[in-house]
């Protein structure tokens, strides 16, 4: 029987494809979300070069967790260092930025901490283009540890489309700066909701910041990989369980910080702040802990994008993630999922295979490939993103059957949404 001629045209199609990356990346390596020939159609980098910046910030009068002794509870001037991405004006002189992270640890000295460099695709203080703001705003908030670079390939691709992106350094929550583990509890959603308030400040012209006219926060999304994803949850309305707060009270010798992320505060509803439009959730922490409970969870009402892998490890899937996904009944909200991935669906891949193993599985996703992770990612939260930030037709890349088996996707070449479910509910 012939096979239908669309067959030679998809794989000449996609040979074509093949040989003009192959023969691009001859003269400019590989970078972090770039695109593959297999990419799914949203995956593409947007209209707008652009450019990175990064800024010290400074939350002042903070309970400082990290120093408390128990029997009393000193405050500080928390800083936060942010890497803000920004659509630029055309430079054809620019020179792209490099990223600095670190991998191994402070406490384990047969594997010391090192710093890293990797390249990507922004210029370094590149002018601002205002002659399409303001643009909504995307705050990223990494796992622990972590850091702002630690998903550069969903940054710098949502900047290039016309969103101003900004990823926290969270205190106490990094390779480079560990330390204590309630810190990170505590503070996750108020550094989100902190910088928000900070770029719909710089925002304003009598500020004289380079952000002036550039950020529209009324439109703003929360993006969250692991103890992010924990994070930009609280910080849109799903408050603490009363026995994750008893929890925090023990570990921290009966403080109630905690206590007003929960329902069981009257003032924690007035928190969740009515210009966070869209929640991305990718693997996030904390619900086989006890974190949510049914109420706490009913009482999300932002529209949500989960992401996670059915065998995820570290935040669990069927009483994690998914258990999340099914008690947000109040929020419309979507759950994709990476058959049999774990818990690293999020990050930029290993940079090199000499890594220490630890370090190696720390960004690893040991079935799926990484840039194939990265690409898929990158086409769903721009479909998601388009539709509740800006508007945009994008529902057909969304309104598809929950099993990828079933027809390719729309979006996907055919033969490569396979691995893949999609879930949806609306309240």
């Amino acid at each position: 029987m012939k096979r239908p001629l669309i067959n030679f045209a998809f794989y000449f199609s996609a040979f074509c494809v093949f040989i003009s990356q192959s023969i691009y990346s001859q003269t400019d390596p590989f970078v972090f979300g770039d695109r593959l020939p297999d990419a799914p159609e949203l995956a593409a980098s947007g209209p707008f070069p652009v450019g990175v910046r990064t800024l010290e910030l400074i939350h002042a009068n903070q309970p400082n967790i990290q120093e408390s002794n128990g029997t009393e509870m000193p405050v500080y001037d928390r800083p936060l260092r942010v890497e803000v991405w920004y659509p630029a004006q055309e430079n054809p002189d620019a020179k792209m930025a490099e990223y600095t992270d670190f991998l191994g640890t402070t406490t384990d000295p047969t594997r010391p901490l090192k710093a890293f460099t990797f390249p990507g695709r922004a210029e370094r203080n590149a002018v601002p283009d205002t002659s399409q703001g303001p643009y909504p705003l995307v705050i990223v908030s990494h796992g622990y540890l972590g850091s702002r670079v630690l998903m550069t390939y969903l940054t710098e691709n949502l900047a290039s489309k016309g969103y101003l992106v900004v990823a926290i350094d969270h205190t106490e929550s990094t390779h480079e700066n560990p330390g204590k583990f309630a810190s990170t509890l505590y503070h996750r959603p108020l550094d989100d909701l902190f910088v928000l308030e900070e770029m719909d400040r710089f925002n304003q012209p009598e500020e004289g910041n380079f952000l002036s006219g550039m950020v529209d926060a009324s439109r703003t999304a929360l993006l969250g990989y692991s103890m992010g994803g924990y994070g930009v949850l609280n910080a849109a309305g799903a408050g603490f369980s009363p026995g994750f707060v008893g929890a925090f009270s023990q570990m921290t010798s009966g403080s109630q910080l905690l206590a007003t992320r929960s329902l069981s505060d009257p003032t924690y509803p007035r928190t969740v702040d009515p210009r966070v439009k869209a929640i991305v959730a990718l693997a996030p922490w904390g619900m086989q802990r006890g974190v949510w409970d049914s109420e706490g969870l009913q009482s999300l009402r932002t529209p949500t994008f989960f992401i996670a892998g059915s065998e995820d490890d570290i935040s669990g899937y069927e009483d994690g993630v998914k258990a999340i996904y099914e008690g947000a009944s109040n929020a419309e909200r979507y759950l994709l999922t990476y058959l049999n991935a774990r818990h690293n669906v999020a990050p930029n891949p290993p940079v090199s295979p000499d890594l220490d193993p630890a370090d190696y599985m720390h960004y690893s996703e040991p079935v799926w490939d990484e840039e194939r992770v990265n690409n898929i990612n990158q086409h769903f939260v721009t479909a998601f993103l388009g539709i509740y930030l800006k508007g945009l037709d994008y529902g057909k890349f969304l309104d598809l059957p929950e099993d990828s088996l079933e027809e390719t996707w729309t979006g996907f070449l055919p033969r490569t949404s396979i691995g893949l479910e999609l879930r949806q509910a609306r309240p």
